[in-house]
């Protein structure tokens, strides 16, 4: 229906064009019902809906809805296809509640494994999250609902993060902390983009025009609107004039008599005013629109199918040393509490109010397997009883195999707070500990949104993560250990050895007034890489239970010059016995030797692929390359620019597993 919305908005009064600018409630958008405005529904993402409940008062009351894999979860995928299928299904139940916009994805950059709300973010790397965000978002709107792409920008910790100032570099915030949503914004454009809580460079982000004007709607062309994180605005009117387009939940008519007040003092245009109320409308009457079509049945059973099948490939078989995939009719124990009540979502605003959950005990149980079970430790504290622990010690001495359950209870990680270390429950590596030692093939199975330091890793034989897998994460695990599916995530994250060893220990999580980022690029893999540090397990790392062979590496030409672009070719074979889905990842390093101001990075991911393969298949995998690949970010010139010289095109299964070293040659410094 076509709609001019520059008519209505000369029509509205400066009252209520003010007021439209914040939220009637904590969910939806005002209407104005004299010019026929509508209002818009949001709800809380990014892996499941959590939609208030129309018979509640209570805003966190919500509906029952399908959790899917969380962040992290779909990150270890690394298919942009499968957050699409997830947003799709999203979508789907959003369009059966009524929802207009879904709060998200969630794409900050994981700079410190403490960030309590690392179980939403993708990745410790800005190409993987922004393709993944690109899929999800794709997945969503394609059902007519909008998404808000969130925190823009460069929220990567809970401590202060009302206030507390994310202080870095030009270049790191250009090449770590806008790209994600850089690459979103122009591949899928969000309906609108959600502004973060914190400062950066010690302006609020609810307040930067150099964020939400000059990058996000001059360099990316972003033409959806922007609001604000829940309680984000520190001062409305200066929110207006920067870009900040919607408030919300509102603020009672406060704010919105300070933004009349502003227009009749002149301090603040009516023009901004103007613009802020036209693109709130042009997504309020998109969603009515697509609103006015039949919706979709309602089949969260359907939906939990899908939930369970996406989380089979997101897990991470980190480790095995023969044991797994378990053999048909061995004695298995199953020991902790959450081989019968999983983890499998984090708290806070994504916490979903779901229709079931598949634990690992209910579906070997199912299927016939001969398991048993015992406690050991409970799910959901850090708590040891001695005879419990016996029992458990004693039952895996006498068993073909003992897979331990293992996790973070939500008490340890979940919105509103960071981390204070990186352990399981003590409670937990003791009792690993002792079963491996009784037990050669024990089998640890990770329930966790972010890594954790295991200092039984080579004492027990396997350890698959689960990550957060969703309300189907019981059904992934059974089928993954047991040689039903093939395990082919791959981790979004390094897993250090230690606390100790990550890029910002002495600067995270800050003084609560400004936290400095003092490492710069060098997150994740970057400094690991740069140090050359061992770690317990590296980016892009994952174990299968088949093979792949990489050969035919090449390069179409090996010169790539301004404006050009050069393609590199290698073919990938199944050498195993068992369907599976290798990740073929292609990295580039710089090794012209130029200077550069702030460091050079030893190689950054540039291209992934993910291929399913039969045994004994094989597949060419293709990627095109541009100057922009092979480029850093100048403060100096305020723009990207790369030395001409030498570069390597690196290929492989993982950032410390590369298969292929192509030389390139660039002919210019500049792109």
């Amino acid at each position: 229906m076509e709609h001019n919305i520059p008519e209505l908005v000369a029509q509205l009064t400066l009252e209520e064009k003010a007021g439209l600018c914040s939220g009637a409630d904590f969910w939806h958008t005002k209407t104005v019902e004299r010019l026929g405005i509508p209002t818009l529904m949001v709800s809380d993402g990014p892996h499941g809906l959590r939609t208030q409940d129309p018979e509640q008062d209570d805003p966190n009351h919500s509906r029952k809805a399908v959790c899917f894999p969380a962040g992290c979860s779909v990150a270890a995928s690394f298919d942009p296809d499968l957050a699409r299928r997830e947003g799709a299904a999203i979508g789907r139940e959003a369009r059966a509640f009524g929802v207009g916009v879904v709060l998200g994805p969630a794409v900050n950059i994981k700079r410190s494994p403490l960030c309590g709300r690392n179980f939403e973010y993708y990745s410790e790397d800005p190409v993987l999250a922004g393709e993944l965000a690109t899929g999800y978002i794709n997945g969503v709107q394609s059902q007519g609902v909008g998404t808000s792409i969130k925190h823009f920008a460069a929220n990567s910790q809970e401590y202060r993060r009302m206030s507390a100032s994310s202080d870095m570099t030009e270049r790191t915030l250009r090449e770590i902390y806008l790209p994600a949503f850089e690459t979103a914004v122009k591949k899928s454009q969000p309906w609108t983009v959600m502004c973060s809580y914190n400062r950066v460079n010690d302006v609020f982000a609810s307040e930067s025009r150099m964020l939400l004007t000059d990058i996000l709607r001059t360099e990316w062309n972003f033409k959806g609107f922007v609001m604000s994180d829940w309680g984000a605005v520190a001062d409305r009117v200066k929110g207006v004039a920067a870009g900040l387009d919607l408030e919300m939940p509102g603020s009672g008519g406060v704010n919105d008599a300070k933004i009349v007040a502003a227009v009749k003092a002149g301090t603040l245009s009516e023009a901004a005013l103007d613009k802020a109320v036209i693109r709130i409308l042009n997504i309020v009457f998109r969603a009515a629109d697509e609103a006015a079509a039949p919706a979709p049945e309602l089949d969260l059973k359907g939906d939990h199918t899908i939930a369970a099948e996406l989380a089979k490939e997101c897990a991470v078989l980190l480790q095995n040393r023969g044991v797994l995939p378990l053999k048909k009719g061995s004695k298995v124990v199953y020991i902790g509490g959450f081989a019968k009540t999983p983890r499998y979502q984090g708290g806070g605003s994504s916490h979903i109010n779901t229709i079931r959950v598949d634990s690992a005990l209910e579906m070997a149980e199912s299927h016939g397997r001969r398991v048993s079970y015992v406690e050991g430790f409970p799910a959901d504290l850090d708590q040891r009883e001695e005879e419990e622990f016996l029992r458990a010690v004693s039952a895996a001495a006498e068993a073909d195999a003992a897979v331990i359950f293992a996790g973070l209870p939500e008490s340890f990680e979940s919105e509103g707070f960071d981390r204070s270390h990186m352990r399981l429950p003590e409670s937990q590596n003791n009792l690993i500990a002792r079963v491996a030692a009784v037990q050669k093939n024990t089998v640890v199975v990770l329930h966790t949104g972010s890594p954790v330091e295991c200092p039984w890793a080579n004492d027990v034989n396997a350890v698959l993560c689960m990550y957060l897998g969703g309300e189907g994460v019981g059904a992934a695990a059974d089928a993954l250990l047991w040689g039903d599916a093939d395990p082919c995530g791959r981790l979004p994250e390094t897993w250090p050895l230690r606390l100790e060893d990550t890029p910002c220990y002495l600067d995270f999580p800050g003084d609560g007034v400004t936290a400095d980022y003092r490492e710069g690029v060098y997150v994740g893999y970057r400094w690991y890489d740069a140090r050359k540090m061992p770690v317990r397990w590296p980016f892009g790392h994952g174990l299968s239970y088949t093979g792949y062979v990489y050969r035919g590496a090449a390069l179409d030409a090996d010169t790539l010059t301004p404006g050009g672009t050069v393609t590199a070719r290698v073919t990938v074979k199944n050498s195993g016995a068992m369907r599976g889905a290798e990740v073929v990842q292609l990295y580039v390093a710089d090794a012209t030797g130029a200077p550069v101001p702030g460091g050079r990075v030893p190689q950054a991911l540039r291209r992934f692929a993910k291929i399913d393969l039969q045994p004994g298949e094989e597949r060419e995998v293709v990627f095109t390359l541009t100057p922009q690949d092979i480029s850093r970010y100048s403060p100096e010139l305020h723009a990207w620019c790369a030395a001409p010289g030498r570069y390597e095109i690196r290929i492989g299964h993982s950032s410390r597993d590369i298969r292929a070293v192509l030389a390139l040659q660039y002919a210019d410094a500049k792109i």
